[in-house]
C-alpha cells in the first residue's frame, strides 16, 4: 500500500522551522508572528490601520519617536519609564521559570510579589532610614518575604502533597484581601485610597532625575534584573543544584533513582522562585509604583506565565521575550490614546502569543512526523534506486 507523498508545504515548513535544537528559537517566533498577524486582522476589523497601531506600540515604549511631547519629555523619558515596567516583569518571568523547570508552576508570583511589597513598605519604605541603608534593605526584606512564601508553596507541596496551582492561587486570595485590610485600616491615604507612598530614600526607582535636559525616571533594579537573568542562566545550566532541578522537572521517580532529594529540590525551587517574585515585587511597589492599590493584584505575575512560556523558561529567551510583551503592555496605553485602538487588543496580542506558544509541544510532534515520513521516504527511494 502506497503512502501518501509529504506536501510540499510541509517540506518548507520543515526547512523553516530547522532541527530540533533551532526549533526552540524558531517555534516561539512563530508563535510572535501568528499573534502578531492576529492582531493586525483585529485592527483591520476595528477600521484602524495595522502598520500605525504596531508603530503606536513601539512609539509608547519610546522605541520611536512621537510627534509631540510634553514640556520636559521627550524619547529618552518614554524609553527610560518602559524600563521601569520591563524591570519586575523581569524577575516575574524568572520566579515562572525556576519553577517550571522543576515541573511545578508557579501562579502565585503576584501574591509574592504584593506580600514583599507590602512588608518592605510598612518596615523600610515608611522609616527614616537613609538611602544607603534603606534601598538594600529592601531588597533584602522583599527577597526573603517572598522566599518564605514560595517555601510554603513547596512545603504544602511535597509534605502533603497539595497541588502547587490550588495553594497558590488560594495563597494570592489571602494575601490579596488580609494586605487590603492592613491597608485600609492603618496605611491608607485619604486622597488617592491608596497606600502611602514610600520614601524617597526607599524608593527603587529615582524620581523626577533630569538627564539629558529631560526629567525623567531612573530604574535602578534594572541592572539588578539583568545580572539576575545571566545569574540564573547560569545556575540552571552549569551546577550541580540546576541539573537535578532539571532532573526532578523531567521525571521525579528517575531523579529519585539517581539518588537526587525530590523534595529538597521542590523546597528550593519554590524558595529561589518567590525570591525572585519578591524582587518584582520590590522594583513594581517599591519602585514603578511607589505605593499599593487595595483589592487589586498585578497582573505582572500573569503575564510572566506568557513570558516564560515564549522564551521556553530559558533566562535568556525570556530576555527576549519579556522585552517584546512589555512592549505590547506598556505601549497599549499610547496606542488607545494616538489611534483609538482599545488597550484589550494588546491584552489579546499577548493572550494569543500565549495560546500559540504553548502549542508548541503541538508543533515540535508534527514537524518530527513530518521528518520521520521523509526519511522514510528517501529510504524507499533508494530501495527503488537499487532494484532498478
Amino acid at each position: 500500500m502506497k503512502r501518501n507523498k509529504t506536501s510540499p508545504l510541509s517540506r518548507a515548513f520543515l526547512a523553516v522551522m530547522g532541527n530540533e535544537k533551532r526549533q526552540a528559537v524558531t517555534i516561539p517566533l512563530f508563535a510572535v508572528f501568528l499573534s502578531l498577524i492576529a492582531g493586525a486582522v483585529l485592527m483591520l476589523l476595528l477600521g484602524k490601520n495595522p502598520i500605525d497601531g504596531y508603530i503606536s506600540l513601539l512609539q509608547g515604549c519610546g522605541m520611536l519617536p512621537k510627534e509631540k511631547y510634553a514640556g520636559g519629555k521627550g524619547m529618552f523619558t518614554d524609553l527610560m519609564g518602559y524600563l521601569d515596567i520591563w524591570t519586575p516583569m523581569l524577575f516575574a518571568s524568572l520566579a515562572v521559570a525556576v519553577a517550571y523547570k522543576a515541573g511545578l508552576f508557579n501562579i502565585g508570583v503576584s501574591g509574592q510579589m504584593l506580600l514583599g511589597g507590602f512588608l518592605a513598605s510598612i518596615t523600610v519604605g515608611y522609616s527614616p532610614l537613609p538611602a544607603v541603608v534603606a534601598k538594600p534593605l529592601t531588597i533584602v526584606v522583599c527577597m526573603i518575604v517572598g522566599a518564605l512564601a514560595g517555601a510554603l508553596i513547596g512545603v504544602l507541596k511535597y509534605k502533603f502533597n497539595i497541588n502547587e496551582v490550588v495553594s497558590a492561587i488560594m495563597l494570592n486570595y489571602i494575601f490579596q484581601y488580609v494586605i487590603s485590610f492592613f491597608i485600609l485600616t492603618y496605611f491608607v491615604n485619604p486622597v488617592t485610597r491608596q497606600s502611602e507612598t514610600v520614601s524617597a530614600a526607599a524608593r527603587l526607582t529615582l524620581q523626577d532625575v533630569q538627564l539629558f535636559g529631560m526629567k525623567t525616571v531612573v530604574p535602578l533594579g534594572f541592572v539588578l534584573a539583568l545580572i539576575a537573568v545571566f545569574v540564573m542562566h547560569f545556575f540552571i545550566n552549569r551546577t550541580r543544584q540546576g541539573f537535578e532541578l532539571k532532573a526532578v522537572g523531567a521525571s521525579r521517580s528517575a531523579a529519585e533513582y539517581a539518588g537526587v532529594s525530590t523534595k529538597r529540590t521542590i523546597l528550593m525551587a519554590m524558595s529561589l522562585s518567590g525570591a525572585l517574585a519578591g524582587l518584582a515585587g520590590a522594583t513594581y511597589y517599591l519602585g514603578y509604583l511607589g505605593s499599593i492599590q487595595p483589592k487589586v493584584l498585578t497582573t505582572t505575575g500573569f503575564d510572566a506565565i506568557a513570558v516564560c512560556l515564549l522564551g521556553n523558561a530559558n533566562p535568556l529567551g525570556i530576555l527576549a521575550s519579556s522585552f517584546l510583551i512589555t512592549i505590547i503592555t506598556k505601549g497599549g496605553t499610547y496606542m488607545n490614546s494616538s489611534i483609538g485602538v482599545p488597550q484589550e487588543v494588546s491584552s489579546l496580542i499577548t493572550g494569543l502569543m500565549l495560546l500559540f506558544a504553548a502549542c508548541g509541544v503541538y508543533i515540535r510532534a508534527r514537524l518530527k512526523r513530518v521528518k520521520d515520513r521523509l526519511e522514510q521516504e528517501e529510504k524507499e527511494a533508494k530501495k527503488e534506486g537499487g532494484k532498478a
